[in-house]
């Protein structure tokens, strides 16, 4: 069992916890990930390490309700317990060499993105960071990255925080505007990573891009992780999560992250009533 130490809610969709794991913090790097299970008899997700303390043997994680069990998660409160939490899994992201790099986060994917952005510039990169969201009330982590990040672009489509617009748009501002990038990281959405691995392509600029699918083992024996990258199948667990986003096969992620779409929005819509809460 690993104990919630605390429980943080970002917006209406997202929390942050931070867990008693040891084990994990000793070992834990950038892009890696998780997989908890809330209760026994529960599913496993894939969570990606949003932070660590070695010295305290925490970790951090941040969690959209996305799904049944997310919203269980969701319900769950310092001094509580998760049955299980494995990890840390995949490999970690490399960021030796780089003296400049754009970390671009998409939603909740800035969760992601974060850690890569503080420990580029603890090595001494200069990092811009751009971030995006629907909307204001969904904006996330905008304090933490401001102090990892040189420069921070704040986008949300309606325009009621920072800049309106897209995170390509702020991005290709940035590439315009003459400045170089050794390496840009891109973690959000899949619609999101597809077009700024597409803008990136256009200037050549080496582009990471961190890979969420469906994963049920995280050791790459079920193969539900699967993607095409560069035309030959890998897996996320084992072989990433971080991935060329040049090579990436986005429009097959797209087609397969839809399968479980009516089965996930029947489960959510169940527990919505089990835990007698609200599906917004």
């Amino acid at each position: 069992m690993t104990h919630i130490i605390e429980k943080t809610d970002l917006n209406k969709q997202v929390f942050r916890v931070v867990l008693d794991a040891p084990l994990i913090a000793r070992k834990a790097s950038p892009g890696q990930f998780v997989i908890v299970r809330v209760d026994d008899a529960g599913e496993r997700i894939p969570l990606t390490i949003s932070d660590y303390d070695r010295e305290k043997g925490t970790i951090t994680l941040v969690v959209q309700v996305a799904g049944a069990t997310t919203l269980q998660f969701s319900k769950l409160n310092a001094g509580d317990v998760l049955a299980d939490v494995v990890g840390p899994l995949g490999k970690p992201t490399e960021l030796n060499g780089i003296k400049r790099a754009a970390v671009i986060g998409g939603g909740v994917g800035c969760a992601i993105a974060y850690p890569v952005a503080r420990e580029l510039s603890r090595m001494g990169a200069q990092v811009d960071g751009v971030i995006g969201f629907r909307n204001r009330e969904l904006v996330i982590l905008e304090n933490e990255f401001e102090e990892a990040c040189a420069s921070l672009h704040l986008m949300t489509d309606d325009g009621s925080a920072g800049d309106k617009g897209l995170v390509t748009d702020a991005l290709k501002k940035l590439i315009e505007s003459g400045v170089r990038y050794d390496r840009v990281f891109a973690i959000g959405p899949l619609v999101m990573m597809k077009f700024v691995s597409a803008l990136t392509r256009e200037y050549g600029i080496p582009t990471v891009v961190s890979m969420n699918p469906i994963m049920i083992d995280g050791t790459g024996m079920c193969g539900g992780c699967r993607l095409t990258v560069g035309g030959k199948m890998c897996f996320a667990c084992i072989d990433g999560p971080d991935f060329d986003g040049h090579q990436v096969d986005f429009d097959e992620m797209i087609m397969r992250s839809k399968t479980y779409a009516d089965f996930e929005k029947h489960a959510y819509e169940e527990g919505c009533n089990l835990f007698a809460g609200r599906c917004e």
